[in-house]
C-alpha cells in the first residue's frame, strides 16, 4: 500500500502503522528546471518496492540555501508529522553543499552510524566517497520524533546506500542502512514499518518483532 502527496498538510494516517516519510531533493539547478531531478523518483521507485507496511511520502524540492534546508526538515517533521526525512544532494565540499549543516542546525540529536555505513558502502565503488559529508540526526519535539538522513544524489548510489551489496545470488554481503531504519523509528515512538526482504531485511531484536 503506498500514498503519495506532494503539498498536503495535517492529513489524517489512513492506519497506526503507516510511516510518512518526506523526501527533500537539494539542487540549484534542478530546482531552477535547468534539469530534471532524478532523486525523489528514484526514492519513490525504491519505497515502492521495498516496504510493504503502510506509506505515505511528501516530497521538496528547493535551492541549496542553509535556511531553506532546514526550514524545509522543519516543516515536514513538526508540521507534516513526517516520521523519517531523507535528503539527496549538497554533501559534498564545495560551498553551496550546505544540507549537513542545515540538517543539523534543526536536529536535537545525531546518529552517526547511518553517515558512517553510507560510506563504507560508497567507497566500494568510487575514491571519492571519502569527500561526503553526508550525515543522520533525529529531530525530536513534544510528542513526536523524525530521523532525517542526508543520502547520496545519484540513484544509483542511493540504491546502494539504502539496500547494501549483495552478491550474485542476492545474499547480502555489506548491510544497507534501511535494515536498521525501521528499528530506529520503533524506538523514536513512530509506525512499525515492515520490509520485503527480497529489497532489504529489516532487522528487530526478537523481543521487538511483533507476532503476526
Amino acid at each position: 500500500m503506498s500514498a503519495k502527496n506532494t503539498n498536503i498538510k495535517n492529513t489524517k494516517r489512513q492506519h497506526p502503522d503507516e510511516i510518512w516519510i518526506g523526501l527533500i531533493s537539494i539542487s540549484d539547478r534542478a530546482s531552477s528546471g535547468v534539469y530534471q531531478d532524478e532523486g525523489i523518483p528514484a526514492l519513490e521507485s525504491w519505497f515502492a518496492k521495498a516496504l510493504t507496511s503502510p506509506w505515505h511520502m511528501e516530497s521538496r524540492l528547493i535551492p541549496d540555501e542553509k535556511e531553506l534546508i532546514s526550514k524545509t526538515i522543519t516543516e515536514l517533521v513538526d508540521e507534516v508529522g513526517c516520521d523519517l526525512v531523507l535528503t539527496t544532494g549538497g554533501t559534498g565540499p564545495s560551498r553551496r553543499d550546505v544540507t549537513p549543516e542545515a540538517t543539523l542546525a534543526v536536529a536535537s540529536r545525531e546518529m552517526p552510524g547511518f553517515a558512517e555505513q553510507m560510506r563504507q558502502i560508497s567507497l566500494k565503488f568510487v575514491p571519492t566517497a571519502i569527500l561526503s559529508r553526508q550525515v543522520a540526526a533525529l529531530r525530536e519535539i513534544e510528542n513526536h520524533a523524525a530521523l532525517i538522513i542526508n543520502l547520496p544524489g545519484q540513484p544509483k548510489a542511493i540504491q546502494e546506500t539504502l539496500e547494501g551489496l549483495k552478491d550474485d545470488d542476492g545474499k547480502s554481503i555489506v548491510p544497507g542502512i534501511f535494515a536498521a531504519v525501521p528499528y530506529c523509528i520503533d524506538l523514536i515512538g513512530g509506525p512499525y514499518v515492515e520490509t520485503n526482504e527480497t529489497v532489504i531485511k529489516a532487522f528487530r531484536p526478537k523481543s521487538a518483532i511483533r507476532a503476526k
